[in-house]
């Protein structure tokens, strides 16, 4: 699933890749900001704030490249096992960034929205939360999704209970039930499945992330921590998506010689 760069790729005239295929709809795991920071001899806190400046780059890239939905893992609902101290500072961050990040958004015109269990989230960041989807309602851009609180297993049983409520309450028949009927009553109803998913240091795993809705995406890993990942990265990625072929279960069609 990892991709080295190709230095041959097609380029413009200045130096950037050109990129033949893009993906309607990217999902990432910015996984690796302790990790980095650490690495660096800096307190784990300092690598989140770093990521927040990548989670920047990568949101106006993907609104230049003209990508429909970029989807980040911001915080999964087990990380609430973590130390008190950096739980409080990534709430602390998180509000910080939904306010400071607002003329960005008015200015390339990005969708937002947030995906997970708010409830948990102290008032003022769901305050924040939806303060920003009303700014944003009306925008045409990249729509940038924020798993915040966020476990695809607990979604999905989210959506069979609420399935099972509609069923008892007479609103919904048993064979009604389809795949297209579950899917509207995840968090996710209304937006595509992810075409590609990136997950950044490396890690072969999944993360109890968008499980539903990655059955047919393209998986790029790349061993840089999220504070090290760049555009260039991001080209990268979406250059070997390109190269895939997506059959979705099927065969390709045979093409006359």
């Amino acid at each position: 699933m990892n991709s080295s760069d190709s230095k041959n790729s097609p380029r413009s005239e200045n130096g950037q890749r050109i990129l033949q295929k893009i993906p309607r709809h990217v999902a990432i795991i910015m996984d690796g900001n302790g990790r980095w920071a650490e690495a660096q001899g800096l307190m784990r806190f300092e690598g989140h704030r770093r990521g927040v400046e990548t989670v920047r780059t990568i949101t106006e890239e993907c609104n230049r490249l003209g990508i429909e939905q970029l989807t980040l893992f911001c915080l999964s609902s087990e990380n609430w096992k973590r130390p008190q101290e950096e739980l409080d500072f990534l709430m602390t961050l998180l509000s910080e960034y939904l306010l400071s990040e607002r003329p960005t958004l008015v200015k390339n015109g990005l969708r937002f929205s947030v995906i997970g269990d708010r409830q948990r989230l102290p008032a003022d960041i769901q305050q924040l939360i939806h303060e920003n989807e009303a700014l944003c309602r009306d925008h045409r851009g990249t729509r940038l999704c924020l798993a915040i609180n966020y476990g695809s297993r607990g979604e999905i049983v989210d959506a069979a209970r609420r399935l099972a409520q509609e069923v008892a309450s007479g609103d919904l028949l048993i064979d009604e039930i389809d795949e297209q009927v579950f899917a509207d009553r995840l968090y996710t109803a209304g937006m595509p499945d992810p075409d590609l998913l990136i997950r950044t240091s490396g890690e072969m795993r999944i993360s109890n992330y968008l499980l539903w809705q990655i059955s047919y995406s393209e998986l790029f890993v790349v061993d840089k921590k999220w504070p090290e990942f760049t555009e260039e990265d991001l080209h990268a990625a979406i250059e070997e998506y390109s190269k895939r072929e997506r059959r979705f279960g099927g065969l390709l069609e045979r093409r006359e010689a």
